[in-house]
């Protein structure tokens, strides 16, 4: 499956066959959220958070693939990526 973040792919004629996504909501326990509140006061990375959306992509990706494979689809032009906090413990990919 190509994937690409382009209105098109250059050499390449295409067929709208529909609109594919996916999504995920991911949270860490509370002992992470503990050490990302102190990280937040001393400084430096959230690797928990970051290690969560990489991992929430990952899980959004697939499904999105899953959804362009049952369309028949090669390719996902556009592809794009949204991070929101849904509550104080999670976030939507």
């Amino acid at each position: 499956m190509i994937l690409v973040n382009t209105d098109f792919i250059t050499g390449r004629d295409f067929e709208t066959l529909g609109l594919v996504k996916g999504s995920t909501i991911r949270s860490k326990h509370l002992g992470k959220d503990i050490l990302a509140a102190f990280k937040t006061i001393v400084g430096g990375e959230l690797t928990a958070y970051q290690e969560m959306i990489q991992e929430a992509r990952a899980i959004a990706t697939k499904r999105m693939v899953d959804e362009a494979t049952e369309l028949q689809a090669d390719a996902v032009i556009n592809v794009r990526y949204a991070t929101s906090s849904v509550t104080s413990n999670a976030a939507e990919v």
